[in-house]
């Protein structure tokens, strides 16, 4: 089904303890989802410098660009490469599905902004709303107009690329999902996520001061009411990434 196809991952975090031990790190969760029989997969650790050589990079079929602690709006030195290598797979017409600082970070290569979301804080399992297009351009999958999928973010894509086209909002977002041409498309959730994922970060961000107890009970509390749609969100996106939409 893969028919030899190869893929990178271009890992933006560093793993936990918890993710290595329980999905071999956050590339082992994006294989788990998007991988099929015959293709290649490999990752570049993005955030530590490992970036794929000029001449990899036509050998790669797509890439996917994670999530990270970092933010889309910094200027740190990777940051920078990173940018300078999405504006190359753009030149390239390559597939980039971003995903949360991926979905950010791609914009900003494209020359949309990125900041601080104005709503603070998304936490939890969202419902988004394709728009009116998308049901069309999604029209082969069989999926719903209304998706619910994991987000944990602060940051948010405030302006688009020219050219690009919201494909999918929310109550607290205004630009859940992007598309830019049919090469490249931003999602702000995690549609990797399960839910132990989430709840193993809403710890972490405790740890670090970056949310409340009283907040983070909350958020416990309310996160085994609804599932994310994980089915249909990997139906989108291997469809995307392999060019069968």
């Amino acid at each position: 089904m893969g028919d030899g196809k190869r893929f990178a991952v271009l890992l933006c975090a560093e793993d936990s303890d918890y993710v290595k031990k329980r999905y071999g790190g956050y590339y082992g969760v994006f294989v788990e989802m998007l991988a099929e029989d015959g293709e290649a997969w490999e990752v570049f650790k993005v955030a530590n410098g490992e970036f794929p050589d000029d001449d990899e990079i036509a050998n790669f079929d797509g890439f996917v660009i994670t999530g990270s602690c970092n933010d889309a709006h910094g200027n740190d030195v990777w940051i920078c490469k990173l940018i300078a290598l999405l504006k190359k797979l753009d030149s390239m017409n390559k597939k980039v599905l971003g995903i949360c600082f991926g979905h950010q970070i791609l914009s900003r290569a494209l020359g949309g902004k990125t900041g601080r979301a104005i709503s603070g804080w998304d936490i939890g399992v969202t419902a988004i709303h394709l728009s009116s297009s998308t049901s069309t351009l999604f029209s082969s999958l069989n999926i719903p107009t209304t998706l619910s999928v994991i987000e944990c973010h602060q940051d948010e894509v405030r302006e688009l690329p020219p050219e690009a086209e919201v494909i999918a909002w929310s109550e607290k977002t205004g630009v859940e999902m992007f598309r830019y041409g049919d090469h490249m498309m931003g999602i702000q959730g995690h549609p990797e996520y399960t839910k132990d994922i989430l709840l193993h970060l809403i710890d972490r961000l405790i740890q670090l001061s970056f949310i409340e107890d009283s907040y983070a009970d909350e958020l416990k509390a309310n996160l085994g009411k609804v599932e994310p749609d994980k089915d249909a969100w990997k139906k989108l996106c291997t469809s995307f990434l392999k060019g069968r939409l």
